[in-house]
């Protein structure tokens, strides 16, 4: 219940650590576990294929020296008398020659099952109960078997032609020649019953009950094998097994536990006879020992598997219930409650996260506050606005009426500095429009000075660069005109005449730039740096710079409107020089009607 109650309500952090944990583990078990297997399959079955290796060289050893005592009881019968005598001329008694023929009986050789000797003179020594005949002897064909050895022993696997049991036996034959006298050879054959090979197959009963053992003759014939029930050794598993035989004829252990298609082979040449004797380990013998130790592996790894899940799912608790408590504080948060903060004591980077959320709800709450102080700072500057569009339109009208009657009175001057007058306030009024195009900034801004002009004859001249489209140019209205009447009240305050007045308008890196340069008096360096760090200021501390309100309050003001309108990619900034002081206004986005 447990388990399904964390499936449906564990997080989903918690699920894909357990997921990628039990996957990445699973693979790094099935991993080890084939290389865990692999390496000890090598180990067991190279362990399976020595020990055979080994009993199939004890095999072929055993072959050695039955191939030594063979050879040394026919050397035996070579140099016995009578033997001897019966190669010369005169032949042996009739005693003599019975007594011979029960002599082979007796020879110090097991498992002779039949024999026969044939001497020189075509006389034929068998058991008292064999009728064999020299003629039978050249018949069976046996003579080829010794081939052109002067007096070596041969040992060859037939068909049982010379005593007439047509059976396939292992006979052991040997010329016979005189010690003394240089005559024809005689022949001796000798057939051996089953049970002498068998005497080497049958040297590990307990091994063999596993595995096929045999006897191989030089020509690839199966002379003895020894097969169990569970083994299959077809005709064309033979075949296989006598090809890789017949590809050397190296004496001794040739083959060493070499894989070949379903188990793994070992053979023995014995260097005189030339019978091979091998060994045949199937790969279910070969794999016998791997059930246990797979077994036993596989309930390690599904036990290691239930462990990690439940270890899995304990930590992943442990790490993921912060996890779960900063989600949920940021699901609940509804925008209005600052004070649900996150209290996390995990020693983790978690901690750090929980102290962030913390700092940012703090900060938002710090931003809406500045939000609400730039509404109420803009409603405040929007009702100033309103306030400056109602007097001058009343005192446009009125400054009409003033014209009207200086125009009767012919007094030129007054007239000029009412139309200069009525210019500017008409342009200040603007039909109420917050954004006008810089051509009605500057001309608004050449009404103000041709005020200032009439007001202070020869004081200052003034030059307008600009190097833009004015018509197709906006800006905020009323920047330019709070500039111009700073240079004259203050920058020309110790002069009488020659002021000098220069607008620019100009754009760099897709950023408007209004600039106003006088050349009278140059600011105070502390004045331009306390200005242009409020560059680096919210809106809502702008009013704190100049807390007396005596200073500033124009360039205040400016700077309020401007970032209210464009954002903290507005800017103003002062510079003084040796000879005047420049003023720049920065409006981003070049001024384009689709930005503002």
């Amino acid at each position: 219940m447990k388990w399904k109650q964390w499936i449906q309500n564990g997080s989903g952090i918690q699920k894909k650590y357990l997921k990628y944990t039990i996957i990445l583990l699973a693979v790094a078990l099935f991993l080890s576990y084939l290389g865990v297997g692999l390496c000890v399959r090598n180990r067991l079955t190279r362990s399976v294929i020595d020990k055979y290796q080994f009993m199939t060289e004890r095999m072929g050893l055993s072959l050695d020296n039955l191939y030594q005592k063979s050879d040394e009881m026919t050397a035996e019968c070579i140099l016995y008398d009578d033997v001897q005598q019966s190669l010369k001329n005169q032949g042996l008694e009739e005693v003599n020659y019975i007594s011979l023929s029960k002599y082979f009986a007796y020879v110090d050789l097991e498992n002779i099952a039949d024999y026969c000797y044939v001497d020189n003179k075509g006389n034929v020594y068998s058991r008292s109960y064999s009728s064999l005949s020299y003629e039978d002897v050249e018949a069976s064909g046996f003579e080829k078997y010794l081939g052109d050895a002067y007096s070596r022993t041969v040992w060859f696997w037939a068909e049982d032609t010379l005593f007439g049991t047509g059976e396939e036996a292992l006979f052991i034959g040997r010329y016979v020649r005189s010690m003394d006298y240089v005559h024809e050879p005689g022949m001796l054959f000798f057939k051996m019953g089953n049970a002498f090979l068998e005497e080497v197959t049958g040297m590990g009963r307990e091994l063999t009950s596993e595995a096929a053992v045999g006897i191989v003759d030089g020509s690839g014939q199966l002379c003895l094998s020894s097969v169990p029930e569970e083994v299959s050794l077809g005709e064309e598993r033979q075949k296989e097994i006598g090809d890789r035989i017949d590809e050397t004829l190296e004496a001794g252990m040739f083959l060493e536990g070499e894989r070949i298609r379903g188990g793994a082979l070992s053979a023995y040449r014995e260097k005189n006879s030339g019978l091979v004797v091998f060994s045949y380990v199937p790969d279910s013998v070969l794999s016998k020992g791997l059930g246990p130790v797979f077994l036993v592996l596989t309930a390690i790894y599904i036990l290691v598997i239930l462990l990690a899940a439940v270890l899995s799912i304990y930590f992943s608790r442990r790490f993921t219930k912060p996890i779960q408590v900063i989600g949920k504080a940021m699901t609940e948060f509804d925008g209005s409650h600052f004070d649900r903060l996150i209290d996390l004591h995990t020693n983790t980077e978690l901690d750090e996260i929980g102290h962030s959320y913390n700092e940012m709800l703090g900060n938002i709450q710090r931003l809406l506050e500045e939000i609400k102080a730039q509404e109420r700072e803009l409603r405040t500057t929007e009702l100033n606005m309103l306030i400056s569009q109602i007097n001058p339109h009343f005192l446009y009208n009125t400054l009409d009426t003033i014209y009207m009657l200086a125009r009767i009175n012919k007094e030129e001057t007054t007239m000029r500095m009412i139309q200069a007058l009525s210019k500017y306030l008409r342009l200040s009024l603007a039909k109420g429009q917050e954004i006008v195009t810089v051509e009605d900034e500057l001309e608004n801004v050449k009404s103000y000075m041709e005020i200032q002009q009439i007001r202070n004859k020869d004081l200052f001249s003034y030059e307008v660069d600009c190097q833009v489209d004015a018509s197709e140019t906006f800006v905020l209205k009323l920047i330019l005109q709070p500039l111009v009447e700073n240079s004259v009240k203050y920058g020309f305050q110790d002069i009488f005449e020659g002021g000098w007045i220069r607008i620019r308008v100009y754009m760099e890196e897709d950023e408007l730039y209004l600039s106003v340069y006088n050349n009278g008096t140059p600011m105070e360096e502390e004045m331009a740096e306390k200005i242009n760090h409020m560059n680096e200021l919210p809106v809502t501390e702008l009013q704190q710079t100049f807390a007396d309100k005596k200073n500033g309050y124009g360039v205040v003001n400016i700077l309020t409107r401007l970032r209210l309108k464009y954002g903290d990619g507005a800017a103003f900034f002062c510079k003084a020089e040796e000879d005047g002081t420049t003023c720049t206004i920065k409006i981003p986005g070049g001024g384009r009607k689709k930005n503002l």
